[in-house]
């Protein structure tokens, strides 16, 4: 018989019966691969040809039996808090990020401290080979012994690995990565939406059904969103994303969703030679002794989930000679500085109209959070006028009118600063108004 075959493309996966010199879904040319299509059911536990009907009834909430699942813990503390307490067993977890943000290193370093405690875990990876992998472990382990525990296969067919899961039943797998994935079952390439769609179902059933926690790595798009369809993130039960700039060694990871834990959490990392680190002091990370006691620097309280940090914001006010200022910013929202300015121009009187402004969140750092604004303002008033704020925490949203408005957790943030020895602290509760804060400031400067 005859085998089936269909033309791909391999940039978008544009499927067609016939070869096709340009893509009619995204314009490339000369990008259509021929795949074999395999109409032959899968023979493995999970595939679809050997899904037995079972009948399945109804039940009320008081026949339903649940017991409290132990989670495994990770052996970081920081993921598992942003996990809710550990690695729930049966649960699938979807990570993502930028390529080389680490995500490779901080799952191998999670399977060696495991099976440094005796747990069998088992490392599918469809990206490097087996030796590769052996390299980079024996660079993180340093000294230590190796484990027996930790097991390597090199694989990227969905249905061969997971028979390998059914005869070695290990309590954790970890493929990296799902983009990678593919298998005859289904038309396309690997990272095609039908590939993607095919073994996260099929590592989701495994999970479920032999009571395994899998960690699926996954890659983004140039937006920075999850690769593949959003039915990705919906068939899985949590969604981490590792984010951090190309070049500061901080890395953030946050749990964008989370059936069984919360979802406003956040772990700070190092990245080092020796591979992840946890953040010690993470409330210190992003202060700076050295800069808080020159003009233009000052401190704000900022929440990632429930923890409260604090940032230093920098900013250099001079002189402009062009007709249309610069209004220059890194790690803020640009709009949100011009309205800042402009309330500063309005209700302060301040000639920000006719200076060159420059803002920077220090330790690369990026803030949504509106509690920043008095901050910012008080960091370009202290360059504009060339009075160090040392020792100042501002904690407030500003409004159009000048009025300071009281944000979320704000008794947090205050026992944030207080516990680090800030005595400083201008908020909603010690003024009423932008103009406040200054004048207060003012007369202190005289004294």
């Amino acid at each position: 018989m005859k085998a089936k075959v269909s033309f791909v493309c391999q940039e978008c996966g544009y499927d067609s019966p016939a070869f096709l010199g340009k893509c009619p879904e995204c314009g490339s040319w000369n990008s259509f691969k021929q795949i074999r299509l395999s109409k032959e059911p899968s023979t493995l536990g999970f595939g679809s040809g050997s899904v037995s009907q079972v009948t399945v009834t109804p039940k009320t909430l008081k026949e339903i039996v649940f017991s409290e699942k132990e989670r495994i813990p990770s052996g970081f503390s920081e993921m598992d808090m942003v996990l809710g307490g550990g690695i729930v067993p049966g649960s699938v977890c979807l990570l993502a990020g930028d390529p080389g943000v680490g995500k490779s290193t901080l799952l191998l370093q999670l399977c060696l401290l495991l099976s440094e405690k005796g747990k069998k875990v088992l490392y599918i990876s469809g990206e490097e080979s087996a030796e590769q992998i052996k390299m980079r472990a024996t660079r993180l382990l340093g000294k230590k012994k190796e484990s027996e525990h930790l097991l390597i296969l090199s694989l990227t067919d969905p249905d061969a690995a997971i028979a390998q899961i059914q005869d070695i039943k290990p309590e954790l797998v970890i493929v990296d990565s799902v983009q990678t994935l593919q298998t005859e079952n289904v038309a396309g390439l690997a990272g095609s939406i039908a590939q993607i769609r095919y073994g996260t179902l099929h590592f989701v059933k495994a999970a479920k059904t032999l009571n395994i926690p899998v960690i699926l790595v996954g890659h983004v798009t140039k937006e920075g969103m999850v690769a593949g369809p959003m039915l990705l993130s919906h068939m899985v039960d949590t969604v981490l994303f590792l984010e951090g700039e190309k070049f500061s060694k901080t890395r953030i990871l946050r749990s964008l969703k989370n059936r069984f834990g919360p979802v406003d959490e956040v772990g700070l990392f190092f990245m080092e030679e020796e591979g992840m680190l946890e953040a010690k002091n993470p409330e210190q990370i992003f202060l700076s002794n050295k800069t808080q006691h020159a003009p233009g620097s000052l401190l704000v309280a900022t929440m990632e989930g429930s923890r409260a940090f604090l940032v230093e914001v920098q900013a250099l006010v001079v002189y402009s000679k062009l007709p249309m200022p610069r209004r220059v910013v890194s790690g803020l929202d640009a709009r949100r500085i011009e309205l800042l300015l402009a309330v500063l121009r309005k209700h302060c009187n301040l000639p920000v109209d006719t200076m060159d402004v420059f803002v920077n969140v220090a330790g690369g750092m990026r803030l949504s959070d509106p509690a920043v604004d008095l901050g910012v303002c008080l960091a370009i008033y202290s360059s504009l006028k060339n009075i160090p704020l040392s020792n100042t925490v501002g904690i407030a949203e500003v409004g159009l009118l000048g009025e300071l408005r009281q944000v979320a957790g704000l008794k947090k943030r205050i026992r944030e600063a207080e516990k680090l020895g800030f005595k400083r602290i201008l908020s909603s509760e010690s003024h009423k108004s932008l103009r406040d804060v200054l004048e207060s400031l003012n007369k202190s400067h005289k004294r």
